[in-house]
């Protein structure tokens, strides 16, 4: 089509090349500039062709649909009026930036003759997002290969991008039929816009034998990771949320023992994926005195926070099967270290590490894990075993920036998007789940997944007791910028939002409960103290010096 469109038809002229791109979910923020756009999504949903999400929250809608692109491995449109509620998706569409993952924003905006007028809602909200998504900002002129181009575009990127609408003239279509607001464009391929690739490509650069390498696995590392350390015969230092985390390499314990003399005997480090959660990690991937390769993610960055990275652009492959002396080391430490661990956490009772490892394990196959950031990843990554492969458990988080922005928004994506997952789980902290408690404002006629939300209450914010600023010397404003208490029911919170809760305070009805299937959304509160975290911290450092005792450590810096 040629020529002026009207709303109506440029609305679903849009929606009509989503769907042919291979978008099969939309979530929508109403509002009144969008109309027409709600009005073609929700004679779509009808017509089954899509599913159609609705949340009054733009920025947990955005991260409904990043959840979504994540479960799902498709793209999906998140979509809302004009503006500010283009800059509530910022959050969202950072992460996405950061990941890789495909969330296509369909921003509906006034005429472009309006700009710098005053006029109502109208500001300059094309390429909002600036570096973080590529814009198309179309018109009612815009024909049928520029609609189609953009789409395209949009939904095969490798991350966000932004489309903004033009909707000029009357909003709502002529005939208030739904059979005219929409139709399925013939001949669309029901598999465009799929994703199945579940890792980063390997067939890169062949590793010698003979230097004590270690493969990091952060964020969204994948399977490549785990055979390259397999083949290698190398340890496997996989975050929980890598994918990789998994088979006989993986070495549970390994951010404790990067502590102890196994650190200074490392010479390669392989890093794939985004490994963000400690220290010794980053310490480890920064050190100038070794040989670090680092292959760039779904974003095209390679992590190198040191910048002494050789950068790859495929997972290498191992030469052979290296001396199994050393990844031996490793593994006799890791099972003293966890043993140690083990036998000390349970006696403590109802304790973070403990809550931890109750969720580790009901991590069955084919399951879920949605796990927050700050404490509650961490905690998992000391206490989860590394699971048997070929069981599909599917494990992730907002590991981009780690964020706790938006998670439990997440989570119900990711649900909504794995609906034959055995069941979905999601592990946060009392905050993040506040931060994001608009996630359960969902109406009547919405669909709601199956999901059991354990939240770790200790009333503020723990991870910080940890850092420098939980020392003793700051104790005086420690609690009230930092610690951030908020005393707030959790209970009550969930009765107004018509969500299942249950208060638990013993590790063996949280392991039962794990276990069952909900009909809808539920939260287990789980309360645990914060007092002790900073001694946690040390006490674990305590239990990795004994595992090993030795040489003293050597400091990197």
């Amino acid at each position: 089509m040629t020529g002026r469109r009207s709303a109506p038809e440029l609305a679903q002229a849009l929606v009509q090349q989503l769907y042919a791109a291979g978008l099969r979910d939309a979530v929508l923020a109403p509002g009144s500039r969008s109309a027409p756009l709600a009005l073609a999504l929700h004679a779509a949903d009808r017509a089954g062709d899509l599913r159609l999400h609705v949340r009054v929250d733009e920025r947990s809608a955005a991260y409904l649909a990043l959840g979504l692109a994540t479960g799902s491995r498709r793209p999906v449109a998140v979509v809302t009026t004009s503006g500010t509620a283009v800059g509530n998706l910022l959050p969202a569409v950072m992460e996405a930036a950061h990941t890789g993952r495909r969330l296509v924003v369909v921003s509906a905006d006034r005429p472009e003759r309006l700009r710098g007028t005053g006029a109502n809602q109208t500001t300059y909200q094309a390429g909002l997002f600036g570096t973080f998504a590529t814009c198309h900002d179309l018109g009612p002129e815009a024909t049928d290969a520029e609609v189609a181009s953009a789409v395209r575009a949009a939904c095969g990127a490798c991350g966000p991008t932004q489309v903004n609408v033009q909707l000029d003239g009357d909003l709502l279509p002529p005939d208030p039929d739904p059979a005219t607001w929409w139709a399925a464009p013939v001949g669309a391929d029901p598999a465009a816009g799929r994703d199945d690739s579940v890792a980063l490509d390997r067939g890169g650069e062949t590793l010698p034998c003979g230097p004590r390498t270690v493969v990091v696995a952060g964020d969204d590392a994948g399977p490549a990771a785990r055979l390259l350390a397999e083949a290698g015969g190398w340890p496997l230092l996989a975050e929980p949320t890598s994918g990789a985390r998994i088979g006989p390499q993986a070495i549970r314990t390994y951010r404790l023992l990067l502590t102890t003399p196994l650190r200074d005997d490392i010479e390669r480090v392989v890093v794939v994926g985004r490994p963000t959660l400690s220290r010794p990690v980053t310490d480890l991937v920064s050190d100038p005195a070794l040989e670090v390769l680092s292959v760039r993610g779904r974003d095209g960055v390679a992590t190198d926070p040191g910048r002494v990275a050789r950068h790859l652009d495929l997972v290498p492959v191992a030469e052979g099967a290296d001396d199994p002396e050393w990844a031996q080391r490793w593994r006799v430490a890791d099972a003293r270290l966890g043993r140690l661990i083990d036998r000390e956490t349970a006696g403590q009772g109802v304790v973070p590490l403990a809550v931890a490892t109750v969720v580790a394990d009901a991590v069955a196959a084919d399951t879920t894990l949605v796990v927050g950031s700050s404490n509650p990843v961490r905690d998992l990554d000391v206490m989860a075993r590394p699971w048997p492969a070929h069981e599909h458990r599917f494990v992730v988080g907002n590991r981009g920036l780690a964020g706790i922005d938006g998670l439990v928004s997440t989570a119900v994506g990711v649900a909504l998007g794995r609906p034959r997952a055995a069941r979905t789980l999601a592990y946060v902290g009392d905050l993040t789940f506040l931060h994001d408690s608009n996630a359960l404002l969902i109406g009547p006629g919405e669909r709601r997944p199956s999901l059991t939300v354990v939240v770790l209450n200790d009333d503020g914010g723990a991870i910080f007791a940890t850092l420098e600023q939980g020392d003793r010397r700051y104790s005086g404003a420690f609690e009230r910028v930092f610690g951030t208490p908020h005393g707030t029911d959790l209970e009550a919170l969930c009765h107004a939002h018509s969500t299942a809760y249950e208060r638990v305070t013993d590790l063996g009805r949280l392991a039962a409960a794990l276990a069952e299937h909900p009909d809808g959304i539920r939260v287990l509160e789980v309360p645990v103290s914060r007092a002790d975290r900073r001694a946690e911290a040390a006490r674990l450092r305590e239990l990795a010096r004994q595992a090993l005792p030795g040489r003293p450590v050597t400091e990197h810096n």
